[in-house]
């Protein structure tokens, strides 16, 4: 069988890796899954969503010249079945986010980059300072705050 880019198929898990997944494919190619196109969700660990020897759906996504073949299983998952249209109101859902996934989260979270890079520095400043405390405290030298213990 010819592989075609596109093409969705059925292979077996051979090897399993921290960056990705081997899938047999039918004809006797191999193919890769990178880890971030097992799932549509974030993937910490990739034996969280598949294991060796598991049968699963793959979409082609590139072969290269060298012959090495690229898959996908997050692009091979059919489409979630989209809501009815109606006059039903819908919540608000940012373009180019994905689902009704609540972005800012329950708790006071940042909402704007410049937020998120605010509480970063503060963040990042206090462990900085904390850290220097600790290390002059070990040293048993002087401080910046001039003085010796």
């Amino acid at each position: 069988m010819q592989l075609e880019v596109g093409a969705i198929v059925e292979g077996k898990v051979t090897g399993i890796t921290k960056f990705g997944a081997f899938v047999e494919l039918p004809g006797g190619k191999t193919g890769m899954v990178h880890i971030s196109e097992v799932a549509p969700t974030y993937v910490k660990e990739i034996r969280d969503y598949v294991t060796e020897n598991q049968t699963v759906k793959v979409k082609v996504l590139s072969i290269s010249e060298e012959g090495k073949v690229s898959l996908s299983m997050k692009k091979a998952m059919d489409p979630p079945p989209s809501a009815p249209r109606g006059g039903g109101r819908r919540p608000f859902v940012s373009p180019g986010r994905p689902g009704n996934f609540e972005w800012q989260g329950s708790r006071n979270e940042p909402a704007s980059f410049e937020d998120m890079m605010s509480k970063f520095k503060q963040s990042s400043e206090e462990k900085m300072s904390d850290l220097k405390r600790n290390v002059d405290s070990k040293r048993g030298g002087f401080s910046r705050r001039g003085g010796s213990r």
